[in-house]
């Protein structure tokens, strides 16, 4: 993300792509770390030059290009949980993170940057308990080349049509969930009762009120 933030403030065009075959320093939502070794996963960054209305469909078209790529190279029926993880099987297949930068009342670029588990074994202890991989979901190894040739013929054509909501929804696992959702150094406990068209999630508290969150990490309540 960081060589592309510098390839688009040096002019690249929208819908340039900066890969890396791994990452000394991969970053997810919340400064996470990345885990992110060489030669089995796909490491992204889109470069788009989208207008103020499109910037907030990027979280939803981006988890939802990666669940039909991943669907027209395997077998596999991705979902996702709220607002852009990609799971299989409850287990984490793919992150979101999505950096812009405005200018004036303008959007000077957008980076979505896409970690995908491709053929990685998973075996790192920090994460094998909660992650997962397309090789060990369909039980053989996967062709990284096809599995980026669909992502990127996928998050076109949902750019470009802007029809995202829908086909989100209908795949957000999250919605029905008695959920504790952390946003801002609070935390909040009640029940994912919708997702609006912005994709912010809506949640029912235990009195009744229903508070709407653009963003937060959201975990089931035992």
């Amino acid at each position: 993300m960081d060589d592309a933030c510098r390839q688009a403030e040096d002019g690249a065009p929208h819908g340039a792509v900066a890969i890396a075959e791994e990452q000394a320093a991969g970053r997810g939502r919340f400064g996470r770390r990345w885990v992110s070794p060489a030669g089995n996963n796909l490491y992204l960054t889109l470069v788009l030059r989208p207008d103020v209305a499109r910037l907030r469909m990027l979280a939803m078209a981006a988890p939802l290009a990666v669940c039909r790529a991943v669907e027209a190279v395997t077998a596999l029926q991705p979902m996702i949980k709220w607002p852009n993880d990609v799971q299989v099987g409850g287990r984490k297949l793919a992150g979101i993170l999505i950096e812009s930068e405005l200018s004036g009342a303008e959007v000077a670029h957008a980076l979505v940057g896409i970690g995908l588990n491709v053929n990685d074994p998973v075996a790192d202890p920090e994460i094998a308990q909660i992650a997962t991989s397309l090789a060990r979901e369909s039980g053989h190894d996967v062709s990284r080349e096809f599995v980026l040739a669909a992502l990127l013929n996928e998050m076109e054509a949902l750019y470009e049509s802007g029809d995202v909501y829908d086909g989100w929804r209908e795949r957000v696992v999250t919605l029905g969930q008695d959920v504790r959702l952390a946003f801002q150094d609070e935390v909040y406990a009640g029940v994912a009762e919708d997702v609006d068209a912005e994709g912010s999630l809506l949640l029912r508290t235990s009195d009744g009120r229903l508070l709407t969150f653009e963003a937060g990490e959201v975990s089931l309540r035992a």
